[in-house]
């Protein structure tokens, strides 16, 4: 696989500090039951990266002391975590707001019995991975099999109340461009996955994410051996929006990996960018507890683009969506 940060670290990219926090997004490990071309991650199922008990147990104490509103549980698959219900019950005993980042598939997964039913006893929000809404995209992006399954988990988590009116249970879909293009207005494409996905599946959902494909991992590697790279970058820097950057989610969230170190971002976090960018070692979680992070630097790099293109785009979707 191709390194882009060599590719990424010399940038223009406009200098942004912190604003006040409101998210912990904890990736629980890289292992996974999908492996897709887009994933920043590089997840799958033979990744072994698997987050330990006594940094659970930092993450736990972290959202205790800070006072932060909500926990952004992703991977890999975070559900595939032996205690990810443990994490889950003791968030929200902390009267934290939790958010699971599902890949949908995950519900049918063998040792998942009776997943959907704690997630919506327990009021977790479900931001669901779903490409497309037509079954060949999916599966040229996933795999054979993948669509049928991710409407399954749909129309199985509809039924308990998930995306439902007032039903209070919050689901939304997860898009992201096929090919290295931005995606396309978020609020028309939304209206196009749920005339597409009720009339022909039943199916009901809140609110639907466009998420911009960043220039790192499998995405950035093939984009490399395509060379495709260069053109992708161009596109990003020319659809560049000065007014996203008061809403680029590094502002408001960090990211911690599997060993509990922090990063500005999830995509940081995948390049090995520690915090601020100028640690000469990274920083743990269990250093930040009672620490006021406002006005610190963000780190960036060209990589970044990809976060204020066009509508801009964040792990909440386009930043005027």
């Amino acid at each position: 696989m191709h390194a882009t940060l060599p590719l990424l670290r010399e940038t223009d990219f406009p200098t942004i500090r912190r604003g006040q926090l409101h998210t912990l997004q904890v990736n629980l490990g890289y292992k996974c039951n999908q492996s897709c071309l887009h994933c920043h991650v590089n997840a799958g199922p033979t990744r072994k990266e698997m987050m330990d008990g006594a940094t659970l147990q930092t993450v736990v104490a972290f959202l205790q002391a800070s006072g932060v509103r909500q926990l952004d549980l992703t991977g890999g698959a975070p559900e595939l975590h032996p205690r990810f219900r443990e994490l889950v019950s003791a968030a929200r005993a902390l009267g934290v707001e939790v958010v699971d980042r599902c890949n949908l598939t995950i519900l049918e997964e063998p040792g998942q019995e009776g997943l959907a039913e704690f997630l919506a006893e327990h009021r977790v929000g479900i931001i669901a991975s779903l490409p497309c809404y037509l079954e060949e995209n999916v599966e040229s992006q996933r795999g054979t099999g993948v669509y049928a399954a991710s409407i399954r988990g749909l129309q199985r988590l509809n039924a308990l109340g998930y995306g439902q009116p007032d039903s209070g249970l919050e689901l939304h879909l997860m898009y992201n461009p096929l090919g290295p293009y931005l995606p396309p207005p978020q609020d028309r494409l939304e209206a196009d996955y749920r005339r597409e996905l009720g009339s022909r599946e039943g199916v009901v959902f809140n609110r639907l994410y466009a998420l911009t494909n960043m220039p790192i991992a499998r995405f950035g590697s093939t984009l490399v051996s395509h060379g495709g790279f260069d053109d992708y970058m161009d596109l990003l820097k020319s659809a560049h929006c000065p007014d996203n950057l008061e809403t680029v989610m590094c502002r408001s969230l960090i990211s911690v990996d599997w060993q509990g170190h922090i990063h500005d971002c999830d995509f940081n976090q995948m390049l090995g960018i520690p915090l601020g960018g100028s640690p000469a070692r990274a920083v743990h979680l269990s250093e930040l507890i009672d620490q006021d992070l406002e006005g610190r630097p963000i780190a960036v790099a060209d990589h970044c683009y990809g976060c204020t293109a066009g509508q801009g785009s964040s792990c909440g979707g386009a930043l005027g969506g």
